[in-house]
């Protein structure tokens, strides 16, 4: 079973973030991105015996906003990288007001 989240966060700086956020995970992970897509997988054999679950982050840049959607296969895989996600692109967008996140599951 998959389980799957949404969040269209709307920024002029998609790209910059969907960058930053993908060579920030690129020095523990798989990451493959250009400005426009990018892909993190957190497989289990890359973190540990003790990592809960394989699962798949993409993100696109459209033109005002950063589109994140993750693909876990445990429910608590899928939870946790959302509030991480919000953590690491917050911490790249500190000079915007707060982004909104309106994750959409399923």
């Amino acid at each position: 079973m998959t389980f799957i989240a949404t969040a269209r966060i709307l920024t002029p700086s998609a790209s910059k973030y969907l960058q930053q956020v993908c060579k920030h995970w690129e020095h523990n992970l798989p990451v493959t991105f250009d400005k426009n897509h990018g892909e993190i997988t957190f497989a289990r054999d890359a973190r540990g015996a003790d990592w809960p679950a394989d699962a798949l982050v993409t993100l696109d840049a459209e033109a005002d906003t950063l589109v994140c959607t993750i693909h876990a296969s445990a429910e608590g895989q899928r939870d946790g990288l959302k509030g991480a996600l919000e953590r690491h692109i917050d911490r790249f967008a500190f000079r915007e007001v707060p982004l909104a996140y309106n994750w959409t599951d399923g």
